[in-house]
């Protein structure tokens, strides 16, 4: 029976352990900021009693997606290193939108 799970320990053993490094902690650092984004828009999508998407989301968004970035480029991984720098392009977006809505409301509630 343990010759039937051998190669399944060999691989999480290479995955797990051998493979651990402070990269390896970025990515999970990484990996649990942008996360959260999800984590901040269901509680305030909660809090209000409808569908919102704070602004804490695009923040979460941009910070964990920078870090999978660093990540995925130190790791050589195209896929997502392209699909990180698109991210990147659009939560920069919506916060420049973001921006300029609220200095639009301010100068126009002057």
């Amino acid at each position: 029976m343990t010759d039937l799970f051998a190669p399944l320990a060999d691989w999480l053993h290479t995955v797990f352990v051998q493979q651990f490094d402070g990269w390896i902690i970025l990515g999970f650092v990484a990996q649990a900021f942008f996360m959260m984004r999800f984590v901040v828009q269901w509680v305030a999508s909660e809090r209000a009693k409808r569908s919102v998407m704070p602004i804490a989301f695009w923040f979460f968004s941009l910070g964990g997606g920078t870090l999978l970035l660093i990540y995925a480029i130190q790791r050589q991984d195209p896929v997502f290193i392209l699909g990180q720098g698109l991210g990147l392009v659009i939560y920069m977006r919506n916060l420049w939108l973001i921006a300029n809505e609220r200095k639009a409301l301010r100068v126009n509630g002057d």
